[in-house]
């Protein structure tokens, strides 16, 4: 009988095998960290200090304790741990110690899916049970029962929900809530990092909108924010709430030694710079310990990859482990399907799991020794939630990235200083972006009319409320502004769009369940979902069979396709105001409010991994406009050594490169950011590339790329020169190089503006 290999000894066997270990680029170990710990804070109830005992909890971390100070000298604050340090306890505890103090305290849970919702709905319940404490804690969401909604309404000390719920449902029928609104003390806002680009411009709103509901009936309470790591948790939090906040970073949690390696497949065509497909390999990885029942999460990019590799792995080990035993975990699971799941893998009934990043957020899964990424998650706070998956109580774990052939995995995982030296993505957000702000005055001015002078948080008001009074939208009465529709605005807007009018996304894969899965602006929707488009939605494939642009409806079905698509826009931009410019001799840099006007003309299919050109096809939609900011970087210097049509294709070259490099150090999705080069910008008649925010009216995006375009300069250059193809490849200039010539022409074009910028 075959004995099983310890993780220790699979390890060695890492290190020392020449088919695995020269695709190691870089092994990296953070060593074991001890816990630090504090007494439990003398006021709080020895009923609490009992039930916390039962649990094995004497003693609080560091943080835990400093958390819990804070909150009980009324201060808000944001803790920022890694995953898995026991952040809950932060809030749960001063908010039962209040209500157990005062049987009137309420508090609101914010939380940004229905899955951690009712994953901390559990947590909390458990230990009010254990406690013996008579406290209501209820989720308020789309599932919830009509019949359980007043009980909810009436006597909920805690209510758990979703920002789009509180947007909805909750705060424009405030009269229904007056003994929340009138006891509200706690308002936690969890998973903070998720609030950034367009979601967190519109949550900083619709927090706007329930402190101004606190006013109303006598509450002002304390924001309790947690968030995983990233650059700058204080100021989204104060971005966000526009309170005062107390930073709380003195992670007491222990943590196991963890090995973080980073593995690149073989290259298998040279010329091209194409390497082994990181799903073959990833499958081979984790089917190593898997066949040795060492439990391992495998976190895949989209819906089709987690079932590759999930019947792949099943296969690699049915007969040893049974089919069971490895599940797969995403958006389109039943709950009990995924309480299922998240129970196995606790008892360790379940040995391997295959996910969506639906499991990168705190659901508690117990403790697996091995995370597998199937590719760059896309920024490094996500890579590290999803590390965090392993080794989350004791004993060793290990780590490891695969990286695809796309430019930005290759460039994390050649640049492994860049991923643990540099402190994780900024989150940006911009509440006062005018599209996102009237939206919200029209929902606030719906549930209590405005005041003369009145503020909404820090912005200034009075314009927009005249210019909706001329609109017809507002009525004003003496120094009052009174809503006068009929229909309450929340229905119409989306949180998770800057643009009123939007395609709305209809999934007609089964007859029998026609639903709706999204919207989109009708700029995005251009390039996302024109006719034959594969458009992902929750990690799922689906087909646009019809696009009704006059009706605003993309008809989609489910498929499963080894391709992509992505479309040219022809794009005519111009600057409309400079607000800001830093030049030299030979170079400017500049920042301001641009007009985008675009035109989907045709659309490719390239295949996932390699990135080849698989077909092509028109597309016959009518012209967008957008207005929205823009940073841009101009040389002054003559390029005419290029020769006119050479010229173009470097600048297109270098703003594809430019493109893969702008997001990691913006954090925001790739699609986010435009990136646009022009031989002869028509504001200065100079060679310009211009990168721009994607939304009406821009969120923040683009004014940190001006203040970082040095580096990103850099990184980009990096990337191409560190690219072993010989003319440009997917992996560094684009999906395929334009001539003999591209490469070079790219790295010229990169070290002008590096040169000038430097």
């Amino acid at each position: 009988m075959k004995v099983r290999k310890s993780l220790q000894e699979i390890l060695t066997e890492l290190k020392v095998s020449d088919q695995i270990k020269k695709n190691i680029v870089h092994w990296h170990t953070i060593e074991h960290k001890e816990a630090r710990t504090e007494e439990m804070p003398e006021d709080l109830s020895d009923i609490l200090k009992t039930a916390l005992e039962k649990r094995g909890i004497s003693r609080l971390y560091t943080h835990q304790r400093s958390s819990y100070e804070q909150i009980k000298a009324g201060k808000s604050i944001v803790a920022v741990t890694p995953t898995a340090s026991g952040k809950t306890l932060c809030y749960n505890l001063p908010v039962l110690q209040s209500i157990i103090n005062d049987a009137n305290t309420r508090a609101l849970y914010l939380f940004p899916t229905k899955a951690l919702a009712q994953d901390q709905k559990s947590e909390i319940n458990e230990l009010i049970q254990e406690a013996e404490l008579t406290i209501n804690s209820y989720t308020y969401d789309g599932d919830t029962p009509s019949n359980i909604r007043q009980k909810v309404r009436r006597a909920g000390h805690i209510v758990i929900t979703n920002p789009d719920m509180l947007h909805s449902a909750i705060l424009p029928h405030h009269t229904k809530w007056v003994s929340l609104f009138e006891n509200l003390k706690y308002v936690v806002v969890d998973e903070l990092h998720i609030y950034r680009g367009v979601f967190g411009s519109h949550v900083a709103n619709v927090i706007r909108r329930l402190k101004r509901i606190c006013r109303y009936y006598g509450s002002d309470p304390v924001f309790i924010c947690t968030s995983a790591t990233i650059a700058n948790p204080l100021e989204l939090a104060e971005g966000l709430t526009e309170k005062e906040m107390v930073l709380i970073d003195n992670n007491g949690a222990p943590s196991s030694r963890k090995h973080f390696l980073f593995y690149n497949p073989p290259v298998v065509n040279i010329p091209l710079n194409v390497r082994r497909s990181a799903t073959l390999e990833t499958r081979r990885l984790a089917g190593e310990f898997l066949k040795n029942k060492i439990q391992t999460i495998v976190f895949a990019r989209s819906r089709v990859r987690v079932e590759i590799l999930l019947t792949y792995l099943q296969e690699l080990v049915k007969h040893k482990l049974g089919p069971k035993a490895i599940r797969g975990y995403r958006g389109g699971y039943l709950p009990t399907e995924r309480r299922e799941i998240e129970r196995g893998l606790r008892s360790g009934e379940i040995y391997g799991v295959v996910s969506t990043n639906a499991l990168e957020l705190g659901v508690d899964i117990g403790q697996l020794q091995v995370c597998i990424m199937n590719g760059y998650p896309g920024t490094i706070a996500s890579a590290w939630q999803q590390a965090g998956r392993a080794g989350r109580r004791h004993g060793e774990s290990v780590v490891i990235m695969v990286a695809s052939s796309s430019p930005l995995d290759q460039y994390v995982i050649q640049n492994p200083d860049y991923f643990f030296t540099r402190s994780p993505e900024t989150a940006r957000i911009n509440p006062d972006n005018l599209i996102i702000l009237i939206d919200h005055i029209k929902c606030a001015s719906y549930e209590l009319p405005f005041k003369k002078g009145e503020r909404f948080g820090s912005a200034e008001i009075e314009e927009i409320l005249e210019y909706l009074v001329e609109e017809r939208v507002l009525h004003q009465n003496g120094d009052k502004w009174y809503w006068m529709n009929e229909a309450f605005p929340a229905h119409n807007i989306s949180l998770r769009s800057a643009s009123q009018e939007n395609v709305v996304i209809v999934d007609q894969s089964d007859v029998a369940n026609v639903r709706v899965i999204g919207e989109m602006d009708t700029f995005s929707a251009m390039t996302l979902l024109h006719e034959e488009a594969i458009y992902l939605h929750q990690g799922i494939q689906f087909q646009v069979e019809k696009l009704d642009w006059e009706e605003k409806k993309a008809y989609v079905r489910e498929v499963d396709v080894d391709y992509f698509t992505d479309a040219n826009l022809a794009v005519q931009l111009s600057v409309l105001e400079e607000d800001r410019r830093r030049s030299k001799e030979e170079f400017e840099i500049g920042y301001g409010d641009v007009s985008v006007r675009a035109m989907a003309t045709i659309f490719k299919k390239i295949r996932f991994e390699t990135h080849e050109n698989i077909g092509s096809g028109p597309i016959f939609l009518p012209e967008q406009e957008l207005h929205t900011s823009s940073a841009w970087i101009s040389l002054n210097k003559d390029l005419s050594e290029f020769g006119e049509d050479r010229l173009e294709q470097g600048l297109i070259g270098t703003a594809q490169a430019l493109k893969h490099i702008a997001p990691l150090f913006v954090m925001c999705d790739p699609s986010d950011v435009h990136v646009v080069p022009q031989v002869k910008a028509a504001h200065n008649e100079k060679p310009t590339i211009f990168f721009y925010d994607r939304y009406p009216g821009g969120i923040g995006l683009s004014e940190k790329v001006y203040a970082g375009m040095e580096e990103i300069l850099n990184q980009a250059m990096a990337m191409v020169g560190n690219c072993h193809c010989a003319t440009g490849c997917p992996s560094c200039i684009g999906t395929d190089a334009l001539s003999i010539h591209s490469k070079k022409d790219v790295v010229k074009i990169l070290d002008l503006f590096m040169k000038a910028a430097g």
